[in-house]
């Protein structure tokens, strides 16, 4: 069943992203990047204001279909009326390679045409200052209207009559129309000639990246989707990767579990870099590792998130101009993650740099100096893989040592020996080694219960948690270790409830979860596959992808009982979790020819 709520499609290109309803009104874009302010605001209900929004509204509207442009971030919106009248919205921000380097404003083009009768239309362009708080001050000219927010002026130029635009007043389209939305700069050319050529540039820029991901057989284009999605979530004036484009769209109906996504987790980017890498997207990668060589200290020490900016405090407060997605506040801005110690973090760094050494392919490959900038990561995951931390659930109330947390300093360590290997440094090498099978053997005769017969997620504790479907990807116990067997047939009997799975079902600082985070669903696919129970996993993972909205996109949670869609989106664990199951279950290609 489909719910109305999350079923958006999202355009962007680098720079900034937007939500699009399906009655194609864009209700969510911060700007001019991720972790701005959000001019379209709608999706959160700016309380004293109303606006918030920019649509393109039919008269007597009935229905709408949406699809995306094959192979782009392109989206085609067609709405219909009650008398037989139909229109088309084509959105997308614009993205391709010019002079040798990428041309991507922070820019939403629209493209309006008519397709049967008369459609009587209405453009209404409200973007909110201030988190929705006020309307900025705005002025215009013959061509264009300009509102002056907070951190920039946005400008629209358009050629539907500006008076039109600034009453909202309805009129017959007859013929197709052209609205740029971006920054303010007057456009000295032909709007329509370049609109047409900014669509035809920016279709034929995503369908070329998309011809070179080397995709699984089945299940293309969710995976083609996914890959889009996660490639439109990095930031590219810092390599950063936000873990979704939305705050505060809660993990399920009127919890406080309320945050804002907006950051980039290293943890969450890291896992997007190896999802790119398994599709033979790298340059993702090569950005991510010079943001991360930007925030690195001389200690090695990391936090677990960092702004896009390579911002360090991402103070958390509650925004009072906004209601909630749905009326469900508080609207939270910054995230308090970024002062809790999370060890596993080391770990995903190096796991995200290793094929940095191995990849031939790559222009400037890893070599000593940059694993030298890497090993102050092992040091650090050496000193605290057995030190009790928040984990990667981020309790905000207790710390405990994680079996995941510490599987991930094995990592590291483990990693490191092998690039070191792989440059000829012997003595290195052995060094690493040394400490990872350490690690090793401590974590597996730590975290494994004799009497339960499966392995705990924390050395203090008996219970399970999803993070443990994980150790045989990591590469810390094999697949068929029937200590890793009995551990994922342990999460299936307490985790998964129907087609879906609970992170942990242990009470935490807010009581317990309600919804399945997505992304642990597609862990438990994958292990099943790993240890050969690959038909269930199959079925499952078919019964998941129904699950997705009309365009292929995954939030960060879905409800037990009717497949609801909450948490923020799009959300990247999710698209990356798709990806990695995919990529396991897929028949290869030989079996096609």
């Amino acid at each position: 069943m489909s719910h109305p709520n999350l079923d958006m499609g999202v355009i962007g290109n680098g720079s900034f992203g937007a939500l699009i309803d399906k009655q194609a009104r864009v209700v969510w874009s911060c700007m001019p990047a991720f972790d701005g302010d959000p001019a379209f605001c709608s999706l959160l209900s700016p309380r004293d204001q109303a606006g918030g929004d920019f649509a393109v509204e039919l008269e007597d509207f009935q229905s709408s279909e949406q699809h995306y442009i094959t192979n782009t971030a392109i989206l085609r919106t067609v709405l219909r009326d009650t008398h037989g009248n139909a229109l088309e919205i084509i959105d997308f921000a614009p993205r391709w390679r010019e002079n040798q380097r990428f041309y991507r404003p922070v820019s939403i083009i629209r493209q309006v045409r008519p397709l049967t009768g008369n459609p009587r239309i209405r453009v209404r362009a409200r973007p909110l200052a201030d988190w929705g708080a006020r309307k900025p001050d705005s002025t215009w000219g013959s061509n264009h209207i300009r509102w002056v927010l907070p951190e920039f002026t946005l400008r629209l130029t358009t050629d539907v009559p500006v008076r039109l635009v600034r009453e909202e007043t309805s009129f017959v389209l007859n013929h197709q129309l052209h609205l740029v939305l971006g920054v303010d700069e007057s456009l000295r050319r032909s709007l329509a000639g370049y609109v047409r050529e900014a669509e035809e540039n920016t279709r034929l820029y995503w369908t070329e990246w998309v011809r070179y991901l080397s995709v699984p057989l089945d299940w293309q284009d969710a995976v083609i989707r996914s890959a889009i999605t996660l490639k439109l979530c990095q930031y590219e004036d810092s390599g950063g990767i936000i873990a979704a484009m939305t705050t505060s769209i809660p993990e399920a109906a009127n919890t406080p579990r309320n945050w804002d996504y907006r950051y980039c987790w290293l943890r969450d980017a890291a896992f997007v870099v190896r999802a790119l890498n398994r599709l033979g997207a790298t340059r993702t990668m090569e950005q991510f590792l010079a943001y991360i060589f930007n925030i690195a200290t001389h200690d090695g020490s990391l936090q677990p998130m960092y702004g896009i900016n390579f911002a360090v405090e991402l103070h958390e407060d509650e925004i009072p101009s906004l209601a909630g997605y749905r009326g469900m506040g508080p609207v939270r801005r910054g995230n308090l993650a970024w002062i809790q110690k999370q060890h596993d973090v080391y770990g995903s760094v190096v796991l995200a740099s290793t094929q940095l050494f191995f990849d031939q392919r790559l222009v400037d490959p890893g070599d000593v100096h940059t694993f030298e900038r890497l090993e102050p990561l092992g040091e650090r995951a050496f000193a605290l893989y057995d030190v009790p931390d928040a984990g990667l659930w981020e309790f905000r109330g207790r710390a405990e040592v994680h079996t995941y947390t510490a599987a991930m300093c094995w990592a590291a360590c483990d990693r490191l020996a092998k690039i070191a290997a792989r440059l000829d440094l012997g003595e290195r090498a052995a060094r690493w080694r040394e400490r990872a099978d350490a690690i090793r053997s401590h974590t597996v005769a730590r975290a494994w219960r004799q009497e339960l017969g499966y392995f705990s997620a924390s050395f203090q504790s008996d219970y399970l948690d999803a993070s443990l479907l994980l150790l045989a990807d990591i590469g810390l116990v094999a697949a068929d270790d029937p200590k890793f067997i009995a551990t994922v047939e342990a999460i299936g009997n307490t985790l998964k409830k129907g087609d879906a799975l609970f992170r942990y079902v242990a009470p935490d600082d807010f009581g317990e979860p309600e919804t399945s985070f997505t992304i642990c669903t597609f862990w438990y696919i994958d292990a099943l596959a790993a240890i050969g129970r690959t038909e269930e996993a199959r079925g499952m993972f078919e019964r998941i992808l129904a699950r997705r909205n009309h365009l292929g996109l995954l939030s960060e949670d879905l409800a037990f009982d009717d497949g609801e869609a909450w948490g923020n989106f799009p959300q990247t664990y999710s698209h990356v979790g798709l990806i990695i199951a995919a990529m396991r279950l897929s028949r290869s290609w030989q079996e096609a020819s």
